[in-house]
């Protein structure tokens, strides 16, 4: 491969829980397996330390007194920042008046433990009696999901070391379950570009349920027939097949253009295997055993089938080669329309007649069983009723 897209975030993995420390070990345990795979670099995460920060906590004497840390802070913040107590316009501006203690009252923690606390009932109690102060870091920014705090790890991944979905089918299914297996509070989900690929794969079986069975029904409305279009269709797979081993041979990896080629490649190679049913019918109705009609159809449709394959072949087939930026998006697809095709029309050549011949032996079959179970109802005498 000479041209590759790095995009950001190639891997996003978002863990969470309400244990702090767990979930920073978790992620930094995560990371670590990240590193060790060759191609996966510049691995990060959402945690960051931040400036330290004086921490509040209530004493078992507070809640007697109905004291609530929420209560707590909002009275130590109202203090030290302040509290509006009213607004005046002046002119076009707003002002805000701020009630707080004076600025020599609120520059140590000393000055905070010597403040006073109002009790629900209206009482007034020392700091110190009823909380406790610690210094601690706090944190530049707190992510939560879900009510539960969250560290995003992020990586990047060079597609030509190591394929992405390789490296996320390993942490999901083994690194990740291990590693968690020690921090029971942690969860993690997938997130970035692993889950608008695991997304994407979704709606693009939706839409490949729905490609064919628009292409079933389209068939089946002209053919009159419920076998037919199965035979016809039939050469689908071994197309996806050779697109497959056409982006093997010209060392492509398969990304989300080569699967859009699929879809488009589902459509493209029935064309084919239709032409020559659509000839076996023709000649049926003409009165020749299916044995002859089959046998003509592959003779007499031969040039016309093979000429139809090479010509699209052909036509896509300077894409391969092309090295301008534009064109390396639109490459893979191109790999399996073309390698599709010529696989599929190699199979088709010797699998429709065959599948078409089992066919007819099969609905013969029942025939000759419906036959027999008229003639056997119609040897029975008929019950006289008197």
């Amino acid at each position: 491969m000479k041209f590759q897209v790095l995009e950001n975030y190639d891997f996003l993995l978002v863990p969470t829980g309400r244990n702090d420390d767990e979930l920073e070990a978790a992620a930094e345990a995560i990371q670590n397996k990240l590193k060790a795979y060759d191609g996966v670099y510049d691995v990060r995460n959402s945690f960051s330390r931040g400036s330290q920060e004086i921490k509040l906590d209530i004493k078992p004497e507070a809640e007697v007194l109905g004291i609530t840390l929420a209560s707590l802070a909002k009275q130590v913040r109202q203090a030290f920042y302040g509290d509006e107590a009213q607004r005046i316009q002046r002119g076009r501006d707003e002002l805000k008046v701020m009630v707080r203690y004076p600025e020599e009252s609120r520059l140590s923690i000393g000055d905070l433990e010597d403040m006073w606390i109002r009790t629900p009932k209206g009482e007034k109690v020392p700091f110190y009696q009823v909380a406790e102060v610690s210094i601690g870091q706090g944190f530049s920014s707190i992510t939560r999901i879900n009510q539960k705090r969250s560290i995003t790890i992020s990586a990047d991944i060079d597609s030509e070391k190591v394929e992405s979905r390789k490296v996320v089918t390993e942490m999901n299914e083994d690194s990740i379950p291990n590693i968690l297996s020690n921090y029971p509070s942690v969860k993690y989900g997938v997130e970035g570009a692993s889950k608008d690929q695991a997304d994407f794969l979704r709606q693009l079986g939706m839409a490949a349920l729905g490609a064919l069975f628009l292409i079933y029904g389209l068939i089946a409305i002209p053919t009159k027939s419920y076998a037919q279009p199965l035979v016809i269709m039939s050469v689908i797979p071994f197309g996806i097949i050779g697109a497959i081993v056409g982006h093997f041979l010209l060392g492509k990896t398969i990304n989300m253009m080569s699967m859009y080629g699929f879809i488009a490649l589902t459509g493209v190679v029935v064309n084919d295997s239709l032409i020559m049913v659509d000839f076996i019918n023709n000649a049926k109705k003409q009165g020749l055993r299916v044995i002859d009609a089959v046998t003509q159809a592959g003779t007499q449709r031969f040039r016309a089938i093979l000429l139809t394959s090479l010509t699209t072949f052909f036509g896509i087939f300077p894409l391969y080669f092309e090295s301008s930026l534009q064109a390396q998006f639109i490459i893979p697809m191109a790999i399996s329309l073309g390698f599709g095709i010529v696989f599929a029309t190699v199979i088709t050549l010797f699998l429709i007649p065959s599948l078409y011949m089992i066919k007819e032996d099969i609905s013969n079959l029942f025939r000759r069983k419906k036959a027999i179970d008229q003639a056997q109802q119609a040897e029975q005498p008929e019950q006289v009723i008197t």
